[in-house]
This record gives structure tokens, sequence and C-alpha cells, in this order.
């Protein structure tokens, strides 16, 4: 890698690490810390919602000491998408180019942003994929693995979105997607809210690339992953997918129109 692939927020123009925080407080610092090792120039802003262990305190500290970290503090829990939601709308309002999801558990590895960012100059939406080649996944439970292809897989064919990782968090978006997604209609809250933007993304035709990525379990504190959140995104797959059935289904037995001659057109 050049020195110039490895600083390609410089070419794109600002970006913000938008990084949701619950309980993370022995995370979060050294995710940061690792991100401005490897991007010095990019931004990052936490969206804490509220964490009980004095997350958003240690965040305040960091705020203090680097201009290049925010905050945006929630009262309540609300859910990975919501935080995500009022993460995108603070970076857009104040004119990042490229937005990125990522997680503050050091799942996601900062150093591998840089190679996303240089993919994402001829993207529209870069996914960290753990599916491509190249991609893999560490400290995972063999369970969780066959789990996490096989929710992608029935992502895949159910919504007709060619994405070997359609459930990946670890994404740079171009503002202009994340505009016209009209994320206030946007109510998918937890795993389910990756699948959601995935598929409307691709359904307005942008580019959609997969970088591979070596994803790696968490090592202090404890997953979010709950029922309710799997349920979550079992339930809404399959109606988006009866719903883009049955839709096609219409089309193809929907009465042609005729020109003015009499045929069908």
């Amino acid at each position: 890698m050049t020195d110039q692939q490895a600083q390609p927020d410089r070419e794109l123009g600002p970006v913000l690490v938008v990084i949701p925080t619950y309980n993370e407080r022995d995370n979060i610092g050294k995710i940061v810390k690792r991100l401005h090792a490897a991007l010095p120039q990019v931004h990052a802003l936490v969206v804490d919602d509220g964490s009980p262990d004095g997350t958003g305190q240690v965040v305040d500290g960091m705020v203090a000491a680097d201009d290049r970290v925010h905050v945006l503090h929630r009262t309540e829990k609300a859910g990975l998408g919501a935080a995500y939601v009022a993460g995108f709308g603070w970076g857009l309002e104040r004119g990042y180019e490229f937005l990125v999801e990522m997680d503050a558990d050091g799942s996601h590895a900062p150093e591998d942003l840089p190679r996303m960012l240089d993919a994402a100059a001829n993207a529209d939406l870069v996914i960290g994929s753990r599916y491509v080649t190249g991609g893999s996944v560490v400290n995972w439970p063999k369970s969780r693995e066959v789990f996490s292809r096989g929710a992608n897989l029935y992502s895949r064919i159910a919504l007709g979105a060619p994405i070997k990782d359609i459930t990946a968090g670890f994404r740079v978006y171009r503002a202009e997607v994340l505009r016209k997604l009209k994320l206030h209609n946007v109510a998918s809250s937890g795993y389910c809210f990756q699948i959601d933007l995935s598929w409307r993304t691709h359904e307005l035709g942008f580019r959609i690339v997969e970088v591979p990525i070596t994803f790696t379990d968490r090592v202090i504190g404890e997953s979010k992953m709950s029922g309710n959140v799997v349920r979550e995104a079992l339930i809404r797959v399959t109606k988006w997918g009866l719903r883009r059935r049955g839709n096609q289904l219409r089309s193809v037995f929907a009465p042609k129109a005729k020109t003015p001659s009499g045929t069908a057109k």
C-alpha cells in the first residue's frame, strides 16, 4: 500500500467515523487511538446511548483533548439503527462527504479502513466483508459463523441483493447515498438495520463494493446481540421479500398498455 492509498481521506474529502456505544468504557479510547494511528485526518463521532458505566464521560475527556473527536449524548438505549441515523444526520449537517459505520468493541479493525476508503473512490457504499475472498472471522464459535452465513444467504435470496455480507456493520457511505435513503423512514433498530440500508442502496441503483476484512470477536465486554434483535431481522426480511415477490408477480400479470394503433407496448 502506498502512502497515497494510506491517506485516502485527503483525496476523498472529509470523513466521519460514527461509533455507537453502550457500556464501552474499556474499549472506546483504544479503538479511537487505533483509528487515528491508521488515519490521522479522519474525525470520530461517538454516539453514546446514556451508558451507565460512564462511557460518555470518558468520551467527554477525549473531546476536550482532541478536536478530531466528537460526541453525541443520547438519554436512552434506543438501538443500533437509531444511533447510526442520529450520527449520520449529525455528519450530514456538517458537510462530511463520507460517513463510516464502525463498532467500538474492536471487532472492526481500523487498520482495514484505509483500503475501504480507497475503494470508496469508485463506489457509493463499501462494505467490509467477512464472506468474500480474503475475508475471515476470528474467535467466533462455529455455530455463530454458521448462523451468520445462513442469515446472509437467506437475506440475499429473499431480497435479490447480490451482497455476500449484507449484515456487515463496517461500512463507508457516500453522503449522497444517505441523503437519498430517507433515513427518517428507517424503522429497523438492531441487526436488521444493516440489511435494510444495504437493500435500499441496491434498489436505488448505487454501486456497492465489498472489501475483505478480518472480523475479530470482542475480547472485553458483552455482545449486544439478542433474540429480539434476531427475530426483528427475520420478520422484516421475510416481509420485504414477500412484498418484492408480490411486486414482481403483479408486473408480470399486469395488463399491457396499448398504443394508439391498438398494439400492446
